[in-house]
């Protein structure tokens, strides 16, 4: 498996300091790590696990583990479903954080924030740490939303990307579809389907609202078959048109669909939240 390109554990690296006093960031043999003997959790359901694998072969780890130097080897501190997930794909290393003797949870916590903050993370990178901070530090949403600035709804949203199916994943981390395309694919649980409107999406252009558009046409008309609703397939539109849709997506970050007939229409720009709307606002004059 190729090494991932940049992610959310390459953030922590340039965050973390690396005198060997305190937290470091390494790659570390799976096999050189040892369970949590403090670990409260039990049972980690089958399921979960081959969907957080499955993404993981796809993507990557997007959140390293947290583990304490041993005697023979590391112990894990946090993040034994990541490592069980790791391990289920196949990898032999995987991301940690090296905590120090004097190193405590308050501190990597600030590294993620920091990290949330300054760093150009894509969304599912930012959806990993806000994870992180959920499984690994036990934080709320609300709590999330407080340490990095942002909405509970916005917190909420992003963390719901990490349901996406694999493919889907793909085509987002690669950039080929926006978060907004991406959360319109939430809206069915047919994981084949999701991935073939993805799939169209990404190669033909569509905007978000078409998205949205095959997504109600799925759920109008109970098919399950993998063809494209009728609802979906538009007229031609100028190609002009399209390609503008596409830059104000670039540029705002979100979903933009443009109507356009008989020299006039309409923009429409979709925002998860008030605090996402003053985003927009202040990107329109940045």
């Amino acid at each position: 498996m190729s090494e991932r390109r940049g992610g959310l554990g390459r953030g922590l690296e340039a965050l973390i300091p690396t005198d060997g006093k305190s937290a470091r960031f390494a790659q570390i043999p799976v096999d050189d790590i040892q369970p949590n003997p403090q670990q409260p959790r039990g049972r980690f359901d089958d399921e979960a696990l081959d969907a957080l694998a499955a993404s993981i072969s796809n993507l990557g780890v997007l959140q390293p583990v947290v583990v304490r130097a041993g005697d023979d080897g590391y112990v894990l501190v946090a993040g034994e479903r990541r490592l069980r997930a790791a391990k289920r794909a196949g990898l032999t290393e995987i991301p940690a954080v090296v905590r120090g003797i004097g190193d405590d949870a308050s501190s990597l916590v600030q590294a993620l924030v920091e990290n949330v903050q300054r760093e150009d993370l894509s969304p599912l990178e930012e959806a990993a740490a806000y994870q992180q901070m959920l499984e690994d530090f036990g934080m709320t949403h609300a709590a999330i939303a407080d340490h990095v600035g942002r909405s509970r709804s916005a917190v909420s949203n992003a963390l719901r990307l990490l349901s996406l199916p694999p493919g889907v994943q793909t085509l987002l981390e690669a950039g080929s579809l926006t978060a907004g395309h991406a959360r319109a694919l939430l809206a069915t649980e047919d994981t084949a389907y999701a991935e073939h409107i993805g799939r169209r999406a990404s190669e033909e252009g569509w905007s978000v609202r078409q998205v949205e558009d095959a997504m109600r046409a799925r759920r109008d008309a109970g098919d399950a078959s993998p063809a494209a609703p009728k609802a979906a397939v538009k007229e031609v539109r100028p190609v002009e048109i399209i390609e503008l849709e596409q830059r104000l997506t670039d540029r705002l970050g979100t979903g933009v669909a443009i109507d356009y007939a008989s020299n006039k229409g309409e923009v429409r720009i979709t925002f998860a939240s008030l605090d996402d709307l003053e985003r927009i606002y202040r990107r329109f004059f940045s």
